[in-house]
């Protein structure tokens, strides 16, 4: 019985220890090794969806010397990804909902860009605080407010993966909590319910991961 709705999100075991953040990690472990050695449809698929990730993110970022960063973008899709999928899996926890996570992967990211920027990139960051056309009047605002929307980006970011993970598995949880207390015609509905929720989650775990990347590769390129 959970002590309260958000329990089923609390990263704890009956050993009273973090065993669950081994999520993260424990797909490596039924990986076939196979996958590894030769071409299967199950690698070559990867290989297609990354190489078309690579293409996107290239246009995105619009820099030749910034080419081999595609790799590092395209390298925190799939680890936002793997971690969205292992959380839809029963009884195992979802890293991605935690700030813990989100915000470890997007502040050092968010930083290094920022910290690149302002040391090689000087006047162009200068010149993002005040948008071209902005009257002489509103600058100073304009400043203000560029550079609020600057600072929260990581938060932003953060704040958007753990909400939309957190959404989707607490109505569930909800759903699947009133299972004991209803007949067996509405206990029929609540399951195909429970299934169309779980493919909606699917589709907003690929998403959501791909939002992520795409928002840092967008935040990437106004550095170059």
């Amino acid at each position: 019985m959970m002590t309260n709705l958000f329990s089923s999100f609390d990263p704890s075991t009956n050993l009273s220890t973090n065993l669950n953040w081994i999520s993260s990690i424990i797909g490596l472990m039924i990986i076939p090794s196979m996958f590894w050695l030769i071409p299967s449809r199950l690698s070559l698929l990867w290989i297609k969806i990354t190489s078309t990730l690579h293409k996107e993110f290239k246009v995105l970022i619009n820099n030749k010397k910034s080419q081999g960063s595609t790799l590092i973008l395209i390298s925190l899709f799939s680890i936002i990804l793997f971690n969205n999928f292992m959380g839809l899996f029963p009884y195992i926890f979802t890293s991605t909902s935690h700030m813990v996570l989100t915000l470890t992967l997007a502040l050092p990211l968010w930083m290094s860009f920022m910290i690149y920027g302002w040391i090689n990139n000087t006047i162009h960051m200068l010149a993002h605080l005040v948008p071209q056309g902005t009257p002489s009047v509103l600058m100073p605002f304009m400043v203000c407010i560029e550079t609020i929307s600057n600072i929260i980006r990581p938060g932003t970011l953060a704040i958007r993966l753990s909400a939309n993970m957190i959404a989707g598995h607490l109505l569930m949880t909800l759903l699947g909590n009133t299972g004991s207390s209803l007949s067996i015609i509405m206990i029929n509905f609540l399951i195909i319910t429970q299934i169309l929720l779980l493919v909606l989650e699917s589709a907003v775990s690929v998403i959501q991961s791909y939002v992520f990347a795409v928002l840092t590769t967008l935040y990437s390129s106004e550095v170059n």
